[in-house]
């Protein structure tokens, strides 16, 4: 006798609970997802709070009375990391779909548009971000050139977007690659050029395939503006540092963690929720 539909698949791929409680079962599978998380954390908290130098770790990192004293400066200066992060993210999607497109021409007229491309893609994937904010942050204006901004800030921005156009290049390539050719083909066959195809059958679906992948980018974009910190600019982590050095006490790193975390946990959540749907969409069209 044939299985019912929710027999034979089982939990829903790209279902949230089924991939976070492990399986199907309401109420008593939530339930018991509760007690072992109650559990794990609390014998973790007894492990932490037990050790020997727990006193003076909770003097040094958790000092409520300096978190609420540095906890609205460094929130002020996080605005710095978030326009530093918008207008960084502006020209990454536009610069790395440009590499995408150009790296994706077929024909040996081509050819040397992709590999300038695809010498872009490694030479910057291949550069960690910290030293590339050294380079340009301090070299570039310590050459004094007439007309070139000498600001630390701009710097700082032209190397995030030099590094993540080369991660994101490769998203949206890998989105572009996964429309089949037989989409091109048509649009070909209707009368539109190879670029008018590129532009309106290929890129819109290739955009919508890679939005989570992008998302991922772009949390880790918003972690490494504090790398700006190492130029002098006064952000979040900057302002952290000044006020470890006026109190000797580390707490407020716990602060500045605790803004971050505040903004990327959200956005994480956003990812696995697209991926979710953009999962269940799939199996609707199959």
């Amino acid at each position: 006798m044939a299985l019912r539909e929710h027999q034979r698949a089982g939990s829903r791929v790209g279902d949230r609970a089924s991939r976070i409680l492990g399986g199907p079962g309401g109420g008593r599978s939530l339930a018991i997802a509760t007690l072992s998380t109650a559990v794990v954390l609390t014998a973790l908290g007894l492990v932490v709070v037990t050790s020997p130098g727990w006193p003076e770790v909770r003097e040094s990192f958790f000092y409520g009375p300096e978190f609420r004293e540095s906890f609205p400066d460094i929130l002020e200066q996080f605005g710095t990391n978030v326009q530093l992060f918008l207008l960084a993210e502006a020209f990454i999607l536009v610069w790395a779909l440009v590499l995408a497109v150009l790296r994706s021409l077929p024909g040996p007229v081509f050819f040397p548009l992709r590999l300038l491309s695809a010498a872009y893609t490694d030479v910057f994937r291949g550069i960690p971000t910290i030293l590339l904010v050294f380079l340009l942050g301090f070299g570039v204006p310590g050459l004094q050139l007439s007309g070139v901004p000498s600001s630390q800030f701009f710097w700082a921005t032209v190397s995030l977007v030099l590094v993540y156009s080369a991660y994101v290049s490769e998203v949206y390539r890998s989105g572009i690659e996964s429309v089949h050719p037989s989409q091109e083909a048509a649009a070909r066959s209707l009368g539109l050029t190879q670029l008018q195809a590129l532009r309106h059958v290929v890129l819109p679906q290739a955009i919508r395939r890679v939005v989570p992948p992008l998302l991922n980018d772009f949390i880790g974009l918003q972690k490494d503006t504090a790398l700006v910190a190492l130029l002098g600019v006064v952000e979040a982590f900057r302002q952290s540092q000044i006020e470890v050095a006026g109190s000797f006490n580390y707490t407020p790193y716990v602060a500045t963690a605790v803004i971050f975390l505040a903004l990327t946990i959200p956005m994480t959540r956003l990812t696995d929720w697209l991926i979710a749907r953009n999962r269940r969409r799939e199996l609707a069209r199959a």
